[in-house]
């Protein structure tokens, strides 16, 4: 397949591909900066509810607040880049892989969060932090037909803190990110870099990837709770973990999965090598809550394991 050549100088007019949330920020740096977005393409509305209503995607409502075309089909972007040579697309966080014929005809790039070759895929952020990395990153890359194989015109570093969360994480990726863009479309693509590395994938997170096992180390599990949607069971219900930390200096001597210590307004648990302690759950078709006010209505003794079995 031959790739539609990126621009050397510098480009403005734009399609925008994306979908989620986190590529509502590129879209407006875009705009705001002077870029011509002429076409927003994103995933179709989907289905939510007993009702049956249709959403659409954060970045369609983003689009449509700016003014600005939105189709749910790649293939739409062909006829605007048949009119104007300088066309570029930008890919964040669509969601689906485009097809060769419009590659063909749209040259593109992709921002992608992590360092590559290093968590190609759907889930980078979540697999860095789960993973225990130390650092990752943002990289603009072509898009080729094979998943996030092209070269990388830049790239930008950063540390992951124990404190980095999947959301605060993102967030500073998605800043790293759009500098990182901007600079490349004012100064157009000259300077592609193959990627070099190990090359690992960043397979989509499951639930066994959320489901907390009591035997594993304190630190994995506060991963788990740090990408989100880190769960257990109690009395045979689904908790959701939102928030915990780990016990310093532990000194409980339980079996994981057992309350270490519970009072009105704490509630610790034994895990591999230690403890962490619950700061906020989502009991099974409730909200989300301190454990101080899960614990109000939990009627909890000291006997109860948390695990799969309980």
């Amino acid at each position: 397949m031959t790739l539609a050549p990126l621009p050397t100088a510098g480009v403005s007019n734009v399609v925008y591909f994306g979908t989620p949330e986190v590529a509502v920020a590129p879209l407006q740096a875009l705009v705001s900066s002077g870029c011509n977005v002429q076409l927003v393409v994103t995933r179709p509305d989907v289905r939510r509810g007993r009702g049956g209503e249709t959403t659409a995607s954060p970045v369609k409502i983003a689009a449509q607040k700016l003014g600005i075309a939105v189709s749910h089909s790649a293939q739409d972007a062909i006829a605007l880049a048949e009119i104007d040579p300088q066309l570029i697309g930008v890919v964040v966080a669509f969601g689906e892989l485009i097809k060769t014929n419009v590659l063909s005809a749209v040259p593109m790039v992709n921002v992608h969060f992590s360092l590559l070759p290093r968590w190609r895929g759907a889930a980078p952020v979540e697999r860095a932090i789960l993973a225990g990395d130390t650092h990752t990153g943002a990289c603009i890359m072509r898009v080729v037909e094979k998943l996030d194989e092209g070269e990388v015109f830049a790239r930008s570093e950063i540390e992951i803190t124990n404190e980095d969360d999947v959301v605060s994480l993102r967030r500073k990726l998605n800043a790293e990110a759009i500098n990182l863009l901007l600079g490349v479309l004012k100064n157009g693509f000259k300077n592609g870099v193959p990627q070099t590395g190990e090359i690992i994938y960043a397979k989509k997170i499951t639930s066994a990837d959320l489901q907390i096992d009591w035997h594993t180390p304190s630190t994995q599990i506060i991963r788990q709770v740090r990408i989100g949607g880190a769960f257990t069971f109690i009395t045979a219900k689904r908790l959701k973990v939102v928030r915990a930390s780990v016990v310093v200096n532990s000194l409980f001597k339980k079996l994981p999965g057992s309350i270490c210590e519970l009072t009105k307004t704490t509630c610790t648990v034994a895990t591999g090598d230690g403890a962490i302690s619950l700061e906020y759950v989502q009991p099974e078709g409730k909200s989300s809550m301190s454990v101080e006010d899960w614990l109000k209505g939990a009627r909890l003794n000291p006997d109860i394991k948390f695990g799969k079995n309980s």
